[in-house]
């Protein structure tokens, strides 16, 4: 197998992962908190997953991309996981978003 093949395959291997892992390891995890620490989300990964679909000639929406990232629609993982964010989440989100600018 060429390098880059290898390169892709590892990287795929990798995004993979990590999807397992924020769908069945820590669904608990907030996008919220996310994005406070890592500047990125599920939501994030889903939008990045659509580009590289239609920039590769395979159409996709925003919701097959997010289902993709989810495990599941989007508005069942809102309605299993996701929690109000507290005053001090969206505080601390508003801070981030200074450094993320």
């Amino acid at each position: 197998m060429d390098t880059e093949r290898l390169n892709t395959e590892l990287e795929a291997a990798a995004f993979r992962r990590l999807v397992k892992h924020l769908m069945e390891d820590r669904p608990d995890v907030q996008n919220i908190d996310l994005m406070i620490l890592a500047g990125f989300c599920r939501n994030c990964l889903s939008q990045w997953y659509q580009e590289a679909a239609v920039a590769n000639g395979l159409p996709m929406d925003k919701d097959q991309a997010r289902t993709i990232v989810y495990g599941m629609p989007f508005s069942e993982w809102k309605a299993k996981y996701q929690l109000d964010a507290s005053p001090e989440q969206l505080a601390a989100f508003a801070a981030s978003q200074k450094n993320h600018a």
